[in-house]
């Protein structure tokens, strides 16, 4: 979508495509990519920080551990489907 005609440009916008693909919601696992790996989303720059404690932390680990799971049942799922 960015690149000229000539295709000259991929390389200045190869880190934005994967960003952005990264950052998509799948439709399978209903999560992006960051999410399953970090349990979070990035920071997009335009977010309110939130302080936050120690018993976030715990919360922040639960929670990545429930994505994870959900994801690997989805992809289960489908793996299963398209024998």
């Amino acid at each position: 979508m960015f690149i000229n005609h000539r295709q000259e440009q991929w390389l200045e916008w190869l880190g934005t495509a994967e960003f952005a693909y990264n950052n998509k919601a799948h439709n399978r696992t209903k999560v992006s990519l960051f999410e399953a790996n970090n349990g979070q989303n990035p920071r997009m720059g335009f977010e309110l920080r939130k302080k936050r404690r120690f018993k976030e932390a715990e919360r922040f680990a639960k929670k990545m551990e429930e994505v994870q799971s959900e994801a690997k049942a989805a992809l289960m799922k489908v793996q299963e489907e398209m024998r």
